[in-house]
């Protein structure tokens, strides 16, 4: 049987965070309580490889995985021959420049003659020759933010996510030179086979993000008032009417953002809405 194999960080967040998301697709992987290298799907035609974050664009651009979850930042640094299936939006930073914090900063040119230490050498030579800066790139693995508080560089161009780890070092980000966030990379020319299993994953995929900070619900008011509350509650399309026993009254549902809930719940009650209910949604499938 035909099967996709997917190569998945070996540890840290993003493994954590990508393995919940195949979770909730509802794919059972039995990792155990050792670490593995290999493991297949119970109920998917999946097959599970670990790997470090940076060898995953190579392993799914030579065929060994046919498809992968990684950070955009190691997709845009090995320049590897990968199509982006899916942009999957967790795991989000941004690649940045920082300097002391003591510096002055009036642009790209203060970095002219200047040392950077990075773990990113491509993209930082990238933004170098676009901005026609001439400094000297200093390749560090590890803790890169340590580098000007030792004097192994004078600025650092890594990544950053809240920027604490900065203020930490007396950084300051000075540059953004690209958001990052997580990927489902895929080998080009997949066969139809294994497209097709993709497609299935990518359709999972959809239905549990369109889920991701959405309420489902369910309230009675009284049927002069659905033109109103249907204003208030738009949902996907419209709001679901259902007649109740009593007569004159309804039941409405619909789906709102979680983001928005206190300030509709208000409008709802000022719209004659009552007995209010409020869901979690799993899954949305359209």
């Amino acid at each position: 049987m035909t099967q996709l194999k997917i190569a998945v960080q070996n540890k840290g967040r993003l493994f954590e965070d990508s393995m919940d998301l195949i979770k909730e697709t509802g794919i059972k992987f039995s990792l155990g309580s050792s670490r593995v290298l290999l493991a297949s799907a119970k109920n998917f035609p999946m097959e599970a490889l670990f790997l470090r974050d940076d060898d995953i664009p190579q392993t799914v651009a030579d065929g060994v995985a046919d498809i992968g979850i990684v950070g955009e930042n190691e997709v845009l640094e090995k320049k590897m021959d990968v199509v982006v299936a899916k942009r999957l939006g967790f795991s989000k930073c941004r690649l940045s420049l920082a300097i002391p914090k003591s510096d002055d900063y009036k642009g790209p040119e203060y970095f002219n003659g200047k040392k950077i230490a990075t773990s990113y050498p491509v993209i930082l030579k990238d933004w170098l020759d676009k901005n026609k800066v001439n400094a000297e790139i200093h390749v560090i693995t590890g803790s890169v933010e340590i580098a000007p508080g030792i004097g192994l560089a004078d600025a650092i161009f890594d990544i950053v996510s809240s920027g604490s780890t900065l203020v930490a070092n007396r950084l300051k980000e000075v540059e953004v030179v690209t958001p990052s966030e997580a990927l489902l990379i895929a080998t080009p020319n997949l066969s139809s086979e294994k497209q097709a299993i993709l497609d299935e994953l990518i359709f999972r995929l959809e239905s549990v993000q369109r889920a991701e900070g959405k309420k489902y619900i369910v309230l009675n008011a009284p049927k002069e008032k659905i033109a109103a509350i249907s204003a208030i509650l738009p949902g996907m399309k419209s709001p679901t009417v259902t007649p109740l026993a009593e007569e004159g009254w309804v039941s409405l549902s619909s789906v709102i953002a979680e983001k928005e809930f206190w300030e509709i719940i208000g409008k709802l009650k000022e719209a004659g809405a009552q007995g209010i209910l409020v869901m979690p949604i799993e899954k949305m499938i359209l």
